[in-house]
């Protein structure tokens, strides 16, 4: 069965030339050179996926997704954007467009990821229809796999991944966009007990006010226009595992009150249903703004942030993890040249250079798609140059701080590890990181001293006992 594939761009001759090369590799496809006129075309029956350019002569990126999504919120949109648009592709993404591509237009790359785009949503599908146990070694593949990292940011974030997997309690995952919070979820999830059961994700930030209660918790037959079948919910579909909810703070009031009652009952309904549903599933959710302010300003439940919030984790963003770079970047390589079937041998320095000292605002997602457009562009058997590099990337951009950024400096009457003193450099290093590694965990669960010992395999005396010589050392 053809691929189908609508196009909205008002430029009449990009429309016809990317209409013939998806005709010549397998695709039907329409155009619309209008947002307007693409939103009324659209139709989720007749379309698998929506390429559109961002800046149309009626609409921007932004309202022409949102209109799409009106129609259908799981659409599959690739969008296309200049270099100077990067940061506002960033929030494109954010909207739940699957990826952006930069103009001049490469062909090949816009068929590498419509290609990965349809494979994604037809393993969802399958996971969707038939949810199937997974053995306790296999593992879920995701369109931006996760490098773990060496960098000591890379390092804390995956023992704390661990330290948390073992429990039930909710998770909430801070990061900028492009960090990898649905992979953080998922691998949380496969240290889990719950690993044979269902992982299931779902993109608060697509859903419509009034699609939200019926995609969380499923409707029945006629309770509104349009409902023309029994529908199940994510809470159903990720019974016995894992429901990981990505973007938690756009959910509207009246869903927020739904979600907290279900956290606390362990019960839901249907929408339009009267019969409840016990349910059994553990949730992490994750922001890319910060819920502990959000509630104080009173847009988000004070009361569903505290149930959420049972541990959290920060996920750095790439300027903070300099050291991982450039095993990044070769890991991402290795990821394109078997994708494009090439054999790109490596980076010019001054290619890694620029990658060292770019801030990288869409991170991880960012770095990837820099890599593999390089390698398309460079001959195999060859080097990446900086020819190959975008000008967005090789002119690069001053460094930003992260707004998520949690310092550890006087956590509970403590001041930072650095002043620990120490004759033994090694043994200064290891108190640092078990510094690190408890005060992290004590801010996680707002210093219940309790919970942090539980959650660090240790008993209460000994968590005092070393609280106790942290603040020894410091005085001294």
């Amino acid at each position: 069965m053809a691929k189908r594939a609508l196009i909205i761009d008002d430029d009449i001759d990009l429309c016809l030339l990317l209409s013939r090369f998806l005709n010549k590799n397998g695709f039907e496809t329409s155009s619309a050179h209008s947002g307007a006129k693409g939103i009324a075309l659209y139709d989720p029956a007749n379309f698998d996926v929506v390429i559109c350019d961002y800046r149309l002569d009626d609409m921007d990126g932004i309202k022409l997704i949102k209109g799409l999504k009106a129609k259908n919120p799981q659409v599959s949109i690739l969008v296309i954007t200049g270099y100077s648009d990067i940061k506002t592709a960033v929030e494109v993404i954010k909207l739940g467009a699957f990826d952006y591509i930069t103009k001049p237009l490469i062909p090949d790359e816009v068929l590498s990821i419509l290609n990965n785009l349809l494979t994604k949503n037809e393993g969802k599908n399958a996971d969707l229809e038939q949810p199937k146990e997974t053995t306790a070694g296999s593992k879920r593949k995701f369109t931006l796999d996760f490098y773990t990292g060496k960098s000591p940011a890379s390092v804390f974030l995956h023992e704390q991944a661990n330290i948390i997997a073992g429990t039930n309690y909710s998770v909430l995952l801070y990061g900028e966009s492009g960090t990898g919070k649905e992979v953080i979820a998922s691998m949380i999830h496969d240290l889990s007990e719950r690993r044979h059961k269902p992982f299931v994700a779902l993109d608060c930030g697509t859903l419509s006010r009034e699609l939200a209660g019926s995609e969380l918790f499923g409707h029945v037959k006629g309770s509104f226009t349009g409902a023309i079948q029994d529908k199940e919910g994510h809470f159903e579909l990720a019974e016995g595992g894992t429901l990981f909810l990505d973007e938690v703070g756009n959910l509207s009031a009246g869903v927020q009150a739904a979600l907290l009652r279900v956290i606390q009952e362990r019960k839901f309904k249907r929408v339009g249903g009267n019969k409840e549903t016990p349910t059994d599933v553990r949730i992490i959710v994750a922001s890319n703004e910060n819920l502990n302010e959000a509630y104080r300003k009173g847009k988000f439940r004070e009361d569903l942030y505290h149930r959420l919030n049972e541990f959290s984790i920060h996920l750095p963003p790439l300027r903070e993890r300099r050291e991982d770079i450039i095993p990044l970047a070769e890991f991402f390589l290795e990821q394109s040249n078997k994708e494009t079937k090439k054999n790109i041998s490596g980076f010019n320095e001054d290619v890694l250079n620029i990658f060292l000292e770019y801030s990288w605002p869409g991170n991880l997602r960012e770095f990837r798609n820099v890599v593999r457009r390089a390698v398309l562009l460079t001959p195999t058997d060859s080097k990446i140059a900086v020819i190959s590099l975008p000008q967005e990337i090789v002119h690069h951009t001053p460094l930003q701080h992260s707004p998520f950024e949690q310092p550890m400096h006087h956590l509970e009457g403590l001041t930072h590890p650095e002043s620990f003193p120490s004759k033994d450099l090694l043994k200064g290093a290891a108190s640092r990181a078990e510094f690190y590694t408890i005060m992290s965990v004590m801010q996680q669960v707002n210093f219940n001293k309790k919970k942090a010992a539980e959650l660090l395999k240790i008993d209460r005396k000994t968590l005092y006992n070393k609280l106790k010589s942290f603040q020894t050392s410091q005085q001294q």
